[in-house]
């Protein structure tokens, strides 16, 4: 199988990477069924990647209809080690303005239906996740913004996102709640793809895409869904130019990552007392510990 250090995932309006070249289509097969779509492979400026469409193409799945563990797993089994989440998010600040970038370093959990750990079934472990950004893939991705100076965009390096449930957006009750406590963007996916992917040990970074503001601004009603679509155009564009210098700068200089040890002290269960079939459905994030 096709293997690639890299990997994206892209969100609404993302979703392909049109400079990807020698792609190959994979279907991976995970212990937690299909994933979103077929990965693709293939190489951008001589580099491999990864991409996943993460609603699919044609935009068919819900959040809460996503396949969160089979899609890291995937990306796992294709040996990601970094990996950069591009998503749609409505902003909760004034100052973040639709078509700006986020890079989150906090979340806030307000799903209520989603699996967000390979664990269980009689093998126990407790990931740290204070910091659950990797500084290190954070940084390479805000450098990288800055050096393109795209139009029309501000770069706003940290802050929080609002992980909610969807799919209705949210009221303008739960808008005024997220922003008393301080949250910048608000989104429905990206929490549980942090947490897998530290389980999985792969370092992991939003790049959270502005559309419009969230209904708390005294202008939501004026926005339009030609000017949502518009705004997911342009931050598809400004995506792909992104990915494609971060991508070129992880080739050249690979930061060391503290996910990239994540388990090391995170598996609570002997495994030794674990069950068999437990460890064999995890034997890929296991492997260096048995």
């Amino acid at each position: 199988m096709t293997a690639a250090d890299i990997g994206v995932i892209g969100g609404s309006g993302l979703y392909q990477m049109e400079a990807l070249t020698e792609v190959e289509e994979v279907q991976v097969e995970t212990p937690f069924g299909k994933p979103s779509d077929a990965l693709i492979v293939g190489k951008l400026d001589g580099t491999p990647v990864a991409f996943l469409a993460r609603h699919g193409r044609g935009h068919t799945l819900m959040p809460s209809e996503l396949p969160f563990r089979a899609n890291i797993y995937a990306m796992k089994s294709l040996g990601v080690k970094y990996l950069i989440s591009a998503s749609a998010v409505g902003s909760l600040k004034e100052a973040v303005k639709p078509v700006d970038m986020v890079i989150p370093d906090q979340f806030i959990d307000r799903t209520k239906n989603r699996v967000s750990t390979f664990f269980g079934n009689g093998l126990v472990a407790h990931i740290t996740f204070g910091d659950p950004i990797c500084q290190a893939l954070a940084t390479v991705l805000a450098d990288a913004i800055v050096s393109l100076d795209l139009p029309e965009v501000t770069l706003h390096r940290g802050g929080t996102y609002v992980c909610m449930e969807g799919p209705a957006f949210s009221t303008k009750a739960e808008s005024h709640l997220y922003r008393s406590w301080g949250a910048t963007v608000v989104g429905m996916t990206n929490l549980p793809e942090a947490k897998l992917a530290r389980e999985a040990e792969i370092a992991y970074a939003t790049l959270a895409l502005a559309t419009d503001y969230d209904c708390w601004h005294p202008d939501h009603d004026s926005v339009t869904v030609e000017m949502v679509i518009g705004n997911l155009q342009k931050n598809a564009v400004n995506a792909q130019r992104v990915v494609r210098e971060v991508v070129r700068r992880l080739s050249e200089n690979p930061p060391p990552s503290e996910a990239h040890d994540a388990l090391k002290y995170a598996i609570i269960t002997p495994l030794a007392a674990a069950p068999d079939a437990t460890k064999e459905q995890l034997s890929l994030l296991l492997e260096k510990y048995l």
